[in-house]
């Protein structure tokens, strides 16, 4: 991997690439606590809870928009080049996609559904199976960032699959369901919102992955069949 392009004398530019690194760090871990709390309150019917996990969401609100004020304020101040300019390129977008994270995290919050009714929908397992994978993916892609690991990312990007088995899974499981007891649909759509916010968390734990290939190897990967990747 190549170097970075500015000479290490220009120290205090070297402590803000560090810094950027960091600060998508904890915005990283923050939004997965809430992944992990968000579907907690679900499957626990907390709506005390669900209130606090949405409260909380406007720290991720202001991390976003703290690192999006960095990176303008360095390419205004070094004009970077090279692994630096693509670092900062990729952090833009990767703080849009853990705002978004936090974003469906709360979202699971509003989707309450009562014990009884969820166990006749019968998805618990297939939800909370998504939601740890959806955090490892989130992760993992951070752990790329951190350590520049292109391979790693690309692992993140091939996870995305199961999650989406997952959710057809939900939905085919819950379509059942609402057919044999319509009374259930208000309930059913609900555990449908929910396998979808956590599809979408997954999603953009991929799009974090792919910024991290574009930053390492200068490669733009979206859209692209899995085999050239």
């Amino acid at each position: 991997m190549e170097p970075s392009t500015t000479q290490h004398t220009n120290s205090r530019y070297e402590h803000d690439l560090t810094a950027l690194r960091a600060a998508l760090l904890t915005m990283g871990d923050l939004v997965r606590t809430q992944i992990a709390d968000a579907i907690s309150c679900f499957l626990a019917g907390d709506a005390a809870a669900a209130d606090l996990i949405t409260a909380r969401d406007a720290e991720v609100n202001r991390l976003d928009i703290e690192i999006d004020e960095q990176c303008v304020r360095m390419l205004a101040l070094n004009a970077p080049a090279g692994i630096d300019l693509r670092l900062i390129m990729a952090s833009l977008k990767i703080t849009t996609d853990l705002e978004r994270i936090g974003d469906q995290a709360a979202t699971i919050c509003k989707r309450l559904v009562a014990a009884a009714d969820r166990a006749l929908l019968n998805v618990d397992t297939e939800l909370e199976r998504m939601a740890q994978i959806a955090r490892s993916m989130v992760k993992e892609s951070l752990e790329a960032l951190e350590r520049n690991d292109s391979p790693l990312a690309k692992r993140v990007i091939a996870r995305d699959d199961e999650v989406d088995r997952l959710h057809h899974q939900v939905l085919a499981q819950v379509l059942n369901s609402m057919v044999e007891m319509p009374g259930g649909i208000g309930q059913g759509t609900r555990m449908v919102f929910v396998s979808r916010s956590l599809e979408q968390i997954a999603d953009h734990a991929t799009n974090i992955a792919e910024s991290v290939v574009f930053m390492v190897e200068g490669r733009d990967i979206r859209h692209r069949d899995r085999a050239t990747r």
